[in-house]
């Protein structure tokens, strides 16, 4: 039984690039809060955290980047080739991160908590939980994904793998073992039936749609089963630039969740959007702007957006738009989004989301959602 009553806790590990991110954006797809304990990792010794100093203290001033942050390449030299300094910076990072997820737990209104950490057993995290899930993929296949998807070089990638306990050991201890090396919808498969087997009252409750303000219009969240229509819809309403099969959209759902904009039973609009180290990211926006004026196509969607971003304890909600459609601005403006940079921005882990999220020659809006952070600076 977990350490929060009312709450069903998963626990979900693996080793390198298994796949642990993909299977809780599947989680979370079903009903689940999800919660990236890595990242929050990274937030606790960004400058001015809670571990900003001890990290510095222990390992140097060296460690430091020009901007004053601490350069996580030149630690993770250190510490992945040093089985103590590893240890040392667990020792300082590990408990400020139990603490930011027991803030996450306590909040969250959904009765179903996923909590993905590379280091969930050897942390001792897993205790706490109801359930552990382990993610698996094939030694071949974790490196062909570092080095293909994460850009690292071949001898740094073994290095990786082979720095980390045999994925056996994690088998072990799971309740659930979710096989990660074959299409995403094979995946999905493993993960939806473990979930419907745990939570089969969840299966029949699906999301209610969401009548926007603005008359006539209903926002509707494409789930999985929905792949198909979803990428005759971009396809559609992008003209064609985008052309999407069922899987693309499906590989794309491991990373984002989309949501339709309907009139009158037309789709007249949608947008893909995901929340990831509490930012929200909204992008793949298109209108069919014969049937729906983009000013208020964007209020709707957007609405939507803003709703199930404070529901999942977002700080910000970014949102990216082409020029041309970053024009029509006036409604979003009034719902206070406002065009900023990304060096404007600030905070590490919000200019991070920006970076990684910002498509080419678009428009970057932003909105603070609560001043209250995790992990904020001290």
């Amino acid at each position: 039984m977990s350490a929060w009553p009312g709450k069903y806790v998963i626990g979900l590990t693996g080793n390198i690039a298994t796949g642990k991110s993909v299977v809780r954006k599947m989680l979370e797809h079903l009903g689940a809060y999800g919660i990236d304990a890595d990242a929050l990792g990274h937030r606790a010794m960004a400058k001015g955290a809670p571990g900003f100093k001890p990290v510095v203290k222990t390992f140097g001033e060296w460690i430091l980047a020009p901007d004053g942050q601490i350069n996580r390449t030149r630690l993770g030299k250190v510490v992945f080739s040093d089985p103590e300094a590893l240890a040392a910076l667990e020792n300082i990072i590990h408990p400020l991160v139990q603490q930011a997820v027991d803030i996450l737990v306590r909040r969250a209104q959904q009765k179903v908590i996923v909590v993905e950490a590379i280091k969930l057993i050897e942390a001792g995290m897993h205790a706490q939980y109801d359930s552990l899930w382990v993610t698996y993929a094939s030694p071949e296949i974790q490196l062909a994904r570092l080095v293909q998807k994460r850009g690292l070089d071949e001898a740094t990638a073994r290095q990786r793998i082979t720095a980390q306990p045999p994925q056996e050991e994690k088998i072990k201890l799971a309740r659930v073992v979710i096989k990660n090396h074959g299409s995403f919808e094979d995946t999905w498969r493993q993960v939806s039936g473990a979930w419907h087997g745990v939570f089969p009252a969840l299966e029949a409750a699906p999301r209610p749609r969401v009548r926007s303000s603005l008359e006539k219009m209903e926002v509707q969240r494409g789930r999985p089963k929905d792949a198909g229509e979803i990428a005759a819809i971009m396809t559609r309403l992008s003209r064609g630039r985008r052309r999407m099969s069922r899987a693309d959209v499906m590989a794309a759902f491991g990373e984002k969740a989309y949501l339709v904009l309907k009139m009158e039973d037309l789709t007249v609009g949608m947008a893909g959007w995901k929340v990831e180290n509490l930012v929200s990211r909204t992008d793949d926006v298109f209108l069919d702007e014969t049937k729906v004026l983009p000013a208020m196509g964007l209020k709707a969607l957007m609405e939507e957006v803003e709703r199930n971003s404070i529901e999942l304890q977002c700080e910000i909600s970014l949102l990216f738009l082409s020029r041309d459609i970053a024009e029509q601005d006036a409604p979003l403006a009034n719902l206070g989004y406002k065009a900023r940079s990304i060096q404007s921005l600030g905070v590490r882990a919000w200019q991070e989301a920006a970076s990684e999220s910002m498509p080419p020659d678009s428009v970057m809006l932003f909105k603070q959602l609560r001043q209250d952070r995790v992990l904020r600076p001290v």
